[in-house]
């Protein structure tokens, strides 16, 4: 981070498009000078899944410095267009995702994948498992304690809950995560959370670095 940079972090959208644009709205985001991070879950169990993704590909289009990292849920669609692990993917919210792709708004099967435009799989294809800044590592779920940075696994990274929310290792740098969701942000010595709700209809959160300060949309 270079002086007087901010650094403006986002979590599970879950296709609650109306919050993204009202979060958006909020924060004081300065695009040719301050960094934006997508946490993952863009899609599923909200209503506007594609539209979450072609909006974050609007922002992508026209500023460079913008990352989004991959989420389960992410992780769930490429699996299910693969044809592995259908049944998870429609269990953890998926079909209005696969409805917003479907044409005739049925659910879209691994054998209609051409129907998903070419940028978004890019766009799915090319998320970050983490990306790490000077003081925190940003990543959708967590780490798994007591295991080198270099050994961790996506699984984790995309997954994890416990042990890693009840946590005080110290990872070297402080995590901010998203993935299980919360009232108000969990604030530990060691990592943030910042999903509070969104796919519930409750808020949609950002945190700014490095002043650590709150951003809300939603209920």
């Amino acid at each position: 981070m270079t002086r007087g940079e901010k650094i403006f972090v986002i979590g599970d959208i879950h296709g609650q498009l109306g919050m993204l644009e009202s979060l958006m709205a909020k924060i004081p985001w300065r695009p040719d000078k301050d960094a934006l991070v997508f946490l993952g879950d863009y899609i599923d169990r909200g209503p506007d899944s594609r539209s979450v993704v072609d909006y974050i590909l609007s922002l992508t289009g026209n500023y460079s410095r913008i990352s989004c990292v991959l989420g389960n849920h992410e992780g769930m669609l490429l699996d299910y267009l693969a044809g592995d692990n259908k049944d998870l993917y429609l269990a953890n919210g998926g079909g209005p995702t696969l409805k917003a792709y479907k044409r005739d708004r049925g659910l879209l099967s691994p054998r209609l994948l051409h129907e998903i435009s070419n940028d978004h799989m890019v766009f799915y294809n090319a998320l970050k498992p983490y990306l790490e800044i000077e003081d925190y590592y940003l990543v959708h779920a967590g780490f798994r304690p007591g295991v080198a940075m270099a050994l961790q696994t996506k699984a984790d990274m995309m997954w994890i809950r416990e042990p890693f929310i009840s946590s005080t290792f110290d990872f070297g740098k402080k995590i901010v995560f998203g993935h299980t969701p919360f009232l108000e942000p969990l604030v530990m010595k060691n990592k943030i959370g910042i999903d509070t709700g969104a796919a519930y209809g409750k808020r949609l959160c950002c945190l700014e670095l490095p002043a650590e300060k709150f951003y809300f949309a939603g209920v």
